[in-house]
């Protein structure tokens, strides 16, 4: 009796237990607003944005609900930022380098010129002081930053001109942003910047010559193809861009901390799950981009990637001398850069050679 009466009570908290969490699923304790810098369910980027507003509903129980807003439909692609850091949304998702307009140095925890690779930027930021220096940097403008995505190494981008030598680029009109936009300049060119959904009817219409976006997956899905003949790579100006989602620091500060902790680690593992998406769907993009629409995908020549690299090794040495805080997150990438070269060519380098050689 006494057995059937403790299992009857530890049934009844059971349900009672039970009866709370889906109490608690049905009405969230924080119902958010995400504002990102992409298109609408975009592949990839705005569906990874979709992902984290969905993980962390699930992993809270449903006590944080998030409503995901595309550019645009809240605020424009290039507001987000603001929008985070004024309270206007609680979280946002898109890339740091295009809030260059807010600190030079933001543009290092996104993607440098001839930089870390995706692997490469995760240990600096999760291991090598990297998300230190950026959540004090974003702690001043009442944000909380964290990485929530990566594309990998990108593509060079779309020409309706051939690239032969750098003198090519001078007078080019793209849209590149951040770090690689200064580099071109560099060369001669003119850097636009200009949001995803804006970069077809852009180049179709001439108002630029070229742009960059993604690779293969997302180009794909904006029908790039048809707005420009040449198809460059490497993307020497993104060589593993991390996005980022920021939350708005009261309304972070204010969680407790096991939801502190789920929205953390729920980018997590948004950060980990894009990246192995695009690893999958681009070189299926690739043999369609190829195959099926006839693609001229040509290789930047030696010397262009050498003079390049070389007005970046400026352009990053420059933006260091900006203001102490860019020197000091200079040092920081740079010192981990040389580690991560060291270890890359004796391991990942040395593998895929040895790869493609048997």
């Amino acid at each position: 009796m006494q057995r059937r009466a403790f299992l009857t009570g530890a049934g009844g908290a059971t349900l009672a237990l039970g009866a709370g969490i889906k109490t608690a699923a049905a009405k969230p304790e924080h119902r958010w607003k995400m504002v990102t810098t992409w298109p609408t369910n975009f592949p990839g980027l705005g569906t990874g944005a979709n992902k984290l507003a969905e993980l962390i509903g699930e992993m809270s129980g449903g006590r944080i609900s998030i409503k995901v807003y595309g550019a645009k439909e809240l605020v424009p692609a290039f507001e987000v930022f603001d929008a985070v850091s004024q309270g206007t949304a609680e979280i946002g998702h898109g890339a740091a380098y295009y809030w260059k307009g807010k600190s030079e140095a933001a543009q290092f925890f996104s993607t440098v010129p001839f930089g870390l690779t995706a692997q490469e930027m995760n240990g600096w930021l999760y291991h090598g002081g990297g998300l230190e220096l950026w959540t004090e940097l974003y702690a001043e403008f009442g944000l909380v930053p964290a990485p929530a995505g990566n594309t990998g190494v990108q593509m060079g981008g779309w020409f309706n001109k051939e690239i032969n030598s750098v003198e090519d680029l001078a007078g080019l009109k793209m849209r590149i942003p951040g770090l690689g936009g200064e580099v071109l300049k560099r060369a001669g060119g003119t850097p636009v910047n200009l949001p995803g959904g804006e970069l077809f009817t852009s180049l179709q219409s001439g108002a630029i010559d070229a742009t960059e976006w993604v690779g293969p997956y997302n180009d794909l899905a904006f029908g790039l193809y048809k707005a420009a003949k040449y198809y460059y790579y490497p993307g020497w100006h993104e060589p593993g861009t991390t996005l980022e989602a920021m939350v708005n620091k009261k309304v972070f500060d204010a969680l407790p901390k096991d939801l502190q902790s789920i929205v953390l680690n729920a980018c997590k593992v948004v950060n980990q799950d894009m990246l192995a998406e695009y690893t999958v769907r681009n070189p299926a993009a690739l043999q369609s981009l190829l195959t099926e629409h006839g693609v001229d995908m040509r290789k930047f020549p030696p010397d262009v990637l050498l003079k390049l690299r070389e007005f970046s090794n400026q352009v990053v040495a420059e933006i260091a001398e900006k203001d102490a805080f860019s020197q000091k997150t200079y040092a920081s990438y740079e010192k981990f850069l040389k580690q991560a070269k060291e270890w890359s060519a004796i391991s990942e380098l040395t593998y895929l050679q040895a790869r493609d050689h048997a």
